[in-house]
């Protein structure tokens, strides 16, 4: 039964390969011939590609949970032991299953797109599919001939290796999809972006139509990257969240290009400026994201997360790429005499000008991690020399740049537009430019020193004001207007206009986000000393008394676990208990950290090694770290006050 399954599997992909090219066809002789039948038949064609990968995906769990070890990629992600969560989750632990979930996403994506949009966009839709079909074309051969998920072994192996241990974690579980959302979630709006660059109609249309799934697609990358930080600070024992990986880099890239494209589109909405920056913007941002799936998937670049290593497979990529980013861009380039604005810049103080600065600034910050991130490849290919490239060089490079974005995140919702006036300007801007130079004093008279920091607060303490003062601005407007106290000005300020609402609170959250990412990381206190069962560790306040080494087992794995009593003077504090880990099946060791919170920081300490007469332990105290998924959660809030705002205007 399994046996069968299986093959069904395959067929389903083989078919649904076969049918991308009818989905690239059928619209090609649709648009040639006006025939509306073949428009008809590609979004068929699409609507079956899904129903076919979900088969192939469906045949690909089953046979996981029937730990069917004749199957070459199953056996090499799983095994016998492995707890059924993870079973299922090791579908998209390696490079075959990745792809498929990509594809299948992908799939999905298209097929609710073209329903969704079927009535509304009739003279976009036939593009969307031909768009779509070809995304999906150059994936499932990829899958076909390079990264087949269901290829068989002969004999079946008699168990399998296991699931990286690193990956058998809830967080991480969950990271890929959610990226993938985001990575495949943009291919929506770059369909809708190149329908209308192929079609002619360039107007506001299809940002207006793209602009929740454009917020979707950011939501789920912002999400993914946040988990992954989350789970790189409790799982990897190094006690921080964000070390300039690689493929880290791969993900931030995207989503650097993703959030200046979601901020410029709104002045063509307002001014119908900017038509080319936002076709350009939208463009490399799904490019970045099929850049990320080649970091990760061709083996070109060393981290935790990437899992292939064959370099064809990361050829066939990199021909992809350049080919969807020729097409892309050759006909943006083509077009663009068609896509000149008569309405120019009145002044270069407005907020039209502060959206290009906006702009220029994220494109300059991905650039600068773009090249951290391939200038160790280049070297070693030019020199076969080894360099790498990490935090000192983003934080002298790339830190400044963030800062300013920051700064620019406070003027932009406040400045008029057209052009500012010196009232407009004193109004909006001198009480949070005193209110930043406050921070500054009082971060400097508490000895803080740290350029970084001191900037950061200052930033932070303009925007904030800004922040503020444009809530209440907005609440007394209404309050006044409607003769009502001010809480009932509130909620009618929010009815009135959600989305600005929504984009203060996300502001908030990135605020928010920043301070606990100067804490933690600035202001972190780290102890690393080898102990014995008895010693005791003074970690600021906090002493540490290591009390014993035990023998711990899981499901699927064995521990030496320490136990380690935290005082403060004579108050306890907790216990904590770091484990070193040891899987049965891989014998692949881990560090399990042990976390406690205080006031919105966290005590965390691991074990590295463990010896005959102790271990190795490692403390630290991060201050304020929780400020920095607190701060994701309140920017997630503000993007779902966003995505699910009152439909107005067509947007």
């Amino acid at each position: 039964m399994t046996f069968d399954l299986v093959e069904v599997g395959h067929v389903a992909v083989i078919l649904a390969f076969m049918l991308s090219l009818v989905g690239i066809v059928a619209p090609l002789l649709g648009l040639k011939s006006r025939n509306g039948a073949w428009i008809v038949l590609g979004r068929q064609a699409v609507t079956l590609i899904f129903l076919l990968l979900a088969i192939a995906m469906g045949t690909l769990i089953y046979s996981y949970l029937a730990r069917d070890f004749s199957v070459k990629y199953i056996a090499a992600t799983s095994n016998s032991k492995l707890p059924l969560f993870y079973t299922v989750a090791a579908l998209w632990g390696g490079h075959e299953g990745s792809l498929l979930l990509w594809v299948f996403i992908l799939s999905a994506f298209c097929t609710t797109a073209v329903w969704l949009h079927w009535r509304t966009q009739p003279a976009t839709i036939p593009y969307l599919i031909l768009v779509e079909s070809a995304l999906m074309f150059g994936f499932l051969a990829l899958i076909i001939f390079l990264s087949n998920p269901f290829e068989r072994m002969i004999p079946a192996a008699p168990d399998g290796k296991d699931l990286n241990p690193l990956l058998q974690d809830p967080a991480m579980v969950m990271h890929p999809p959610m990226l993938y959302m985001g990575y495949v979630g943009f291919s929506i709006p770059f369909a809708f972006a190149m329908a209308s660059l192929f079609s002619g109609r360039l107007g506001e249309e299809w940002l207006k139509v793209t602009q929740r799934w454009t917020i979707f697609a950011w939501l789920a990358l912002t999400t993914g990257i946040l988990m992954g930080g989350y789970w790189a600070y409790y799982e990897l024992g190094w006690g921080g969240y964000w070390g300039w990986d690689p493929v880290e880099n791969a993900s931030f890239m995207p989503w650097l290009v993703g959030t200046a494209f979601l901020h410029s589109a709104m002045v063509q909405e307002k001014r119908k400026m900017f038509k080319v920056w936002n076709l350009f913007l939208i463009i490399m941002t799904f490019s970045l994201s099929l850049i990320g799936t080649f970091l990760v998937r061709s083996g070109v670049l060393t981290s935790v997360h990437s899992f292939a290593t064959d370099p064809g497979r990361g050829v066939y990529i990199l021909l992809f790429l350049a080919t969807v980013m020729s097409v892309a861009f050759g006909t943006l380039i083509a077009r663009s005499p068609k896509l000149r604005s008569p309405i120019q810049l009145d002044s270069i103080v407005s907020r039209e000008s502060v959206f290009l600065f906006n702009n220029l600034f994220f494109l300059v910050a991905m650039f600068t991690v773009f090249l951290g991130t391939l200038y160790p490849l280049i070297i070693e290919t030019l020199r076969n020399d080894k360099v790498t490239v990490g935090p000192p060089y983003y934080n002298a490079v790339f830190m400044p740049i963030a800062l300013g974005l920051v700064f620019l995140m406070g003027i932009g919702p406040s400045i008029a537009w057209r052009k500012a006036s010196l009232e407009n300007l004193r109004k909006n801007f001198l009480i949070p430019l005193f209110v930043g130079l406050g921070f500054l004093a009082v971060a400097a008279i508490a000895g803080i020193r740290s350029p970084l920091a001191l900037g950061g607060l200052a930033v932070v303490g303009f925007v904030a004001s800004t922040i503020t003062f444009d809530f209440g601005r907005l609440t007394a407007f209404w309050a006044a207007r409607q003769r009502v106290n001010l809480a009932a000005g509130f909620l009618t300020a929010f009815a009135k206009n959600q989305r600005r609402w929504a984009g203060l609170v996300t502001h908030f959250g990135v605020l928010i986000l920043i301070i606990g990412i100067i804490s933690s990381t600035i202001y972190q206190t780290e102890k690393v000393v080898s102990m014995q069962v008895g010693d005791q560790l003074q970690l600021g306040p906090y002493t540490l008394l290591f009390k014993e080494i035990r023998s711990v087992t899981g499901s699927n794995w064995t521990a030496q676990e320490g136990v380690v009593e935290v005082t403060r003077g004579d108050r306890f504090v907790t216990e904590l208990r770091p484990q070193k880990r040891i899987y049965d099946v891989s014998m692949t060791p881990t560090t399990e950290a042990a976390i406690h919170t205080i006031n919105m920081g966290q005590l965390f300490v691991t074990m590295p090694e463990v010896t005959p007469a102790g271990a190795t332990i490692r403390a630290l105290i991060n201050p304020l770290v929780l400020w920095v998924w607190g701060g994701g959660a309140i920017m997630g809030i503000g993007v779902l006050l966003n995505l699910f705002r009152p439909k107005r205007d067509g947007t």
